[in-house]
């Protein structure tokens, strides 16, 4: 009698295992065998879910009798393919995270539900014959259509894809005018690569020798890391381009991460304006639908360059041949939250067993990227010159110390910002802090409003007014009156963006003052507008959050006005004054970009702070040494490896008696010693977010494979005892943010 099939299914459930089912009745001689990353329909419990198969074997730890049988195969060859399963089995052991959960992180949400894994065909439109011959003239009354014209015969013969109207900026309404008009007809069709004999739409930029050095050092089919450490404006993305047009050279896909969706238009916008090659993107802002059709064009070899967020790390490739991370010195990289990955330190480990070179850029590098470069384990390329003509900032701090403030601004500020208006630049104020204040208090008793879920203030907001917890979203109207003491005398304390957008329109009037943080770019292209409008090059406030800072291209700036530079000095977080360095530094680079010189003045009460005179007087490079001078005498990373075990429950008491008993757990393991030490537990610096009490151990030790030793039994342990059930729990191997 022969042995049946047994499938070993990852299923998306917490539990930190594979399951075994046997092969179903649709699996007879004449379907192709099954290969391990096809998905299956399978029942578990009184539900049914879509795996993963990582094994197909013909035995079990099981009675055969035992086993159910696999409900229906959904694919004849796999949606993983061998190389992304191996990244996957890797992130679940390092990051001691279920396997199902981690497949499911990896594929898209339809194929999650058992959608189809093929193309399907997609809404475009082209150009009719009467369109072709058109001339764009005879439409000259109605700028907008003629302006598509062009565009669509200039793109003639290729079809405009629907996904790409938003890209583009194109308007639906124009596009049924030309249809109405027998110019356009509207098709259906699947897509397929167009790929014209011509790689560039545009010839490449000649590279400075510091730009062609590092080109060169990058050998397109060998693995190697490399950090591209370039100063802002000195033209890293010029680098990006001609690595990848190396690689489409040989036929090959190039993969470039990038941290913020926000970024992702002008980026797209970048990449169509020099390749004549398919594109595709993937974002969280993509529909469910669109989200699957790009990652299986990317994953057939449909497109050639994939540009994507985080989650883009898992997409398959048919011929990987580079991956780029853009300012890869960004939070956004690490998930944080359920499957906790760093998609920078997965990139690395799946260029390495690609055997394809990983480049990183960044021009204020993370330090754990910045001591692997120093240490020679990373390739270290540096462009400390501007592109083209334009020269750095000059930097000035201003000590706000016994100087009279109108709303947080200095008076030798406002006059700067006047100079700067009148002399037609555009002038840059960031203040890390969204909203009109930071809290409301009472000048009668001091009360402050506080969030009634979270151990944090409201913040105050006045468009539309309203108190607002910027951690678990909670909202109330704005109030006129104490409920402590009944007074009347409510006052708004410190500076959110709001505020200072009010102050400077006051002061300003002349000028149009756009602020730019998480509430006023809600709305869809709100971004795109608002850089679109700055890009125009008239006279501007600019007035917003770290959203400013991320890889915006505004050749106008001439001043950058940072409010308040000491929140990063006092952090309860170990890697505080590091991201208030690197956040300091990116939107400095905003000032200058162009032919006009630009200048930075910084706001501080702590001008004489060792770190901040480091910065601004000697660069980052100083900086990032003295503060890895201050980390290797704290043993802090990269001088050793961390995780932190968080516990969160309504009960303080239950999350504090579940990390307590992981220490003991641990303790009986492995002692405490001067390789191995333990923190904790203790609260975490927010302890109540969202009516939830938060605690958190903290574990160190100089050799990672000890760590990682020590967590796979005592994780073993954790899932057995019923007080985890009880208590929400994770474990965030090299965590980012200790709050």
């Amino acid at each position: 009698m022969p042995v049946p099939e047994i499938y070993a299914v990852a299923l998306p459930t917490p539990l930190r295992k594979t399951f075994d089912y046997l092969a179903g009745e649709d699996c007879h001689p004449e379907i192709p065998p099954a290969e391990p990353g096809i998905r299956v329909e399978v029942r578990f419990g009184n539900q049914t879910l879509i795996g993963i198969v990582v094994e197909v074997k013909h035995s079990s730890d099981w009675d055969l009798d035992k086993l159910k049988p696999v409900q229906r195969r959904l694919d004849e060859t796999p949606v993983l393919p061998a190389e992304v399963l191996q990244l996957c089995r890797w992130a679940a052991t390092y990051y001691h995270h279920p396997l199902g959960e981690v497949m499911a992180a990896a594929i898209p949400t339809a194929l999650r539900q058992g959608e189809a894994a093929q193309l399907e065909q997609e809404k475009a439109w082209q150009l009719s014959a009467s369109g072709v011959d058109c001339p764009a003239t005879e439409l000259k009354r109605a700028p907008k259509q003629q302006a598509l014209l062009q565009r669509l015969q200039q793109l003639h013969p290729e079809p405009l894809w629907h996904r790409d109207l938003a890209l583009q900026d194109i308007s639906p309404a124009a596009l049924k005018a030309l249809a109405e008009k027998g110019l356009l007809d509207t098709i259906a069709i699947t897509p397929s690569p167009e790929r014209p004999p011509q790689l560039l739409r545009e010839a490449s930029l000649v590279l400075n020798d510091q730009q062609a050095e590092a080109l060169a050092t990058i050998a397109p089919n060998e693995f190697n890391c490399h950090l591209l450490y370039g100063t802002t404006g000195s033209g890293k993305t010029e680098v990006y381009l001609q690595a990848i047009e190396r690689v489409l050279e040989r036929g090959r896909q190039a993969l470039v991460l990038i941290p913020e969706i926000g970024l992702t238009p002008q980026t797209v916008g970048r990449f169509r304006q020099r390749f004549q090659r398919p594109i595709a993107v993937l974002h969280s802002n993509l529909n469910d639908r669109e989200r699957k059709q790009a990652w299986l064009q990317a994953s057939q070899g449909e497109v050639d360059i994939i540009i994507g967020t985080r989650s883009a790390i898992f997409t398959p490739l048919k011929a990987p041949g580079i991956v780029i991370l853009d300012e890869e010195h960004d939070l956004s990289f690490k998930q944080q939250e359920g499957f906790r990955y760093s998609a920078r330190d997965l990139a690395a480990i799946r260029c390495q067993k690609l055997e394809i070179p990983l480049l990183l850029g960044s021009a204020t590098p993370a330090l754990e990227t910045y001591f692997n470069a120093r240490s020679g384990r990373y390739r270290l390329l540096t462009l400390t010159r501007r592109a083209g003509n334009a020269r750095p900032p000059t930097v000035e701090l201003i000590d706000l110390r016994r100087q009279a403030l109108q709303e947080g601004l200095s008076q030798p500020l406002l006059d700067s910002m006047e100079q700067h208006l009148h002399a037609g630049g555009q002038v840059l104020v960031f203040l890390n802090r969204r909203g009109f204040a930071p809290t409301l208090m009472c000048h009668d008793c001091g009360w402050l409003c506080q969030c009634r879920h979270c151990d944090a203030r409201l913040t105050v907001h006045q468009y539309p007014a309203h108190l607002h917890c910027h951690h678990c979203d909670y909202q109330r109207p704005l109030i006129s009156q104490c409920p402590t003491c009944n007074s009347r005398e409510l006052h708004c304390v410190g500076q959110g963006t709001e505020r200072t957008e009010s102050v400077l329109q006051e002061r300003f009037p002349d000028f149009p003052v756009i602020r730019v943080d998480r509430d006023s770019t809600r709305q869809k292209h709100a971004m795109r507008d608002i850089v679109e409008r700055v890009n125009e090059g008239n006279p501007c406030l600019l007035v917003g959050t770290q959203m400013l800072a991320k890889g915006h291209h505004f050749p106008n700036v001439t001043l950058v006005a940072i409010i308040d530079a000491d929140g990063g000095l006092f952090s309860t977080d170990f890697r505080g004054p590091e991201r208030m360095g690197q956040l300091m530094l990116q939107v400095a680079g905003r000032a200058g970009r162009a032919e006009r010189p630009g200048k930075v003045l910084i706001q501080s009460h702590l001008c004489d702070h060792p770190l901040l005179q480091t910065l601004i007087r000697q660069g980052y490079s100083a900086f990032a040494d003295q503060l890895l001078r201050e980390r290797h005498l704290a043993q802090l990373p990269p001088f050793r490896h961390m995780v932190l075990l968080r516990a969160e429950s309504k009960r303080s008491e239950n999350a504090h008696e579940l990390l307590q008993l992981a220490r003991q757990i641990a303790e009986h393991l492995c002692p405490s010693s001067p390789e191995l030490q333990y923190l904790g537990p203790l609260p975490a610096p927010m302890e109540k977010r969202n009516q939830r009490f938060r605690h958190q151990l903290q574990i160190s030790a100089s050799n990672r494979a000890q760590l990682h030793r020590l967590l796979q039994p005592l994780i073993a342990q954790l899932d057995q005892h019923p007080l985890s059930r009880r208590t929400r729990w994770s474990v965030d191997v090299d965590p980012q943010d200790m709050a």
